[in-house]
């Protein structure tokens, strides 16, 4: 059940489809949300009660921009999404999250430190005047320091999303565990509505890499269908055989493929699930040294449903059998910091309407 204030709407499949335009009734706009990522720039539009009134998507991510920023990239691109909400709502405040804040970003919003909650986030908040005179409010990344430290920019506000149906119940002081499964996956560790540590797996890079420019790749053929019997034969490799390491197993996606125990059509697979497979064992062995497992786990998933499906069958053998997918979280996130921000207030909405 939605925490009340969150965000739903009509357009939540066309916003999941990354279609580009949704009517909408600019009259009740409360709040623009922007999740400006490396490759690509979302936008919508809530109204004062958290509605999602309208949602536009854009190739036009900060490594993307229609022309350099130096030339004004940042504010061409934000115009050619935001510009007709903002000529009939100029006062409207602006969120944004994700690589926007990042030294290659519109301005760069330092990492808080873990343990964070949403309050840290708004204290870091940093706010930078677009050419159309609106003020753009980003959210920081988390930083967690030590001998490895670990960073995450805009999986912060999809966690927060997330998080946001717990708030003010009895579990919301439970310790929680939430995947974010991607290029980059992460894995998160929250308690009573705090990061407080987390993990990164560069397995959806490594897969294209090993794939792409490495011998492995050469024997692959991409399938017409995804073949799960290929997927978990990989994640079953890593989970029984894998204590050398991946390494050590991932030659066995072209030995395999050489002995005809492996079609070239299923080697893609297995790859995935060697590497999904490797990743899971890992946290495993990190959740183990906490007195914590992922047998029995009930945890969250967040991301591509494509993807956070493929990991659920994997974590099932794994134990966990109750791994839950969050749709819409970074709007949901969205909304939540800028609630706390102040940038919109809910309550006197409920009361006026009321």
């Amino acid at each position: 059940m939605k925490q009340a204030g969150s965000p739903t709407s009509a357009v939540d499949h066309a916003v999941a489809a990354g279609t580009v335009s949704v009517n909408a009734n600019l009259e009740h706009a409360a709040l623009i949300g922007l999740d400006w990522g490396t490759t690509s720039l979302r936008a919508y539009l809530f109204d004062a009660a958290g509605k999602l009134l309208a949602a536009r998507a854009s190739t036009a991510g900060i490594m993307n921009l229609p022309r350099s920023a130096e030339q004004g990239g940042f504010d061409a691109a934000f115009d050619e999404a935001c510009s007709s909400w903002l000529e009939h709502a100029p006062d409207l405040p602006v969120i944004a999250a994700g690589m926007v804040g990042s030294a290659q970003g519109w301005v760069e919003a330092p990492y808080v430190e873990a343990p964070a909650d949403t309050n840290t986030l708004v204290a870091g908040i940093v706010r930078v005047k677009a050419a159309c005179g609106a003020t753009l409010h980003i959210v920081p990344g988390v930083l967690q320091r030590g001998e490895l430290p670990n960073v995450m920019r805009g999986e912060e506000t999809q966690v927060f999303g997330a998080l946001g149906e717990d708030t003010g119940s009895a579990d919301s002081g439970k310790r929680a565990l939430i995947g974010l499964p991607g290029t980059h996956a992460k894995w998160v560790v929250v308690q009573a509505g705090r990061i407080e540590r987390f993990h990164t797996f560069m397995t959806g890079e490594v897969f294209a890499a090993l794939r792409e420019h490495t011998i492995l790749g050469r024997t692959m053929t991409t399938p017409d269908r995804p073949d799960n019997a290929a997927f978990l034969h990989g994640v079953n490799i890593a989970r029984e055989k894998g204590q050398a390491g991946l390494l050590a197993t991932v030659f066995s996606a072209r030995a395999l493929g050489l002995t005809g125990q492996l079609s070239r059509e299923q080697q893609p697979d297995y790859l995935s699930g060697l590497l999904i497979g490797h990743e899971l064992a890992g946290l495993d062995a990190v959740l183990a040294q906490q007195q914590n497992s992922l047998k029995g786990q009930a945890l969250r998933l967040i991301g591509n449903e494509a993807l956070c499906e493929r990991y659920r069958l994997a974590l099932t053998q794994f134990g966990c059998t109750q791994a839950e997918l969050v749709k819409h979280a970074t709007e949901s996130g969205l909304w939540r910091v800028a609630t706390q921000a102040g940038l919109v207030n809910p309550a006197a909405h409920a009361v006026h309407t009321g």
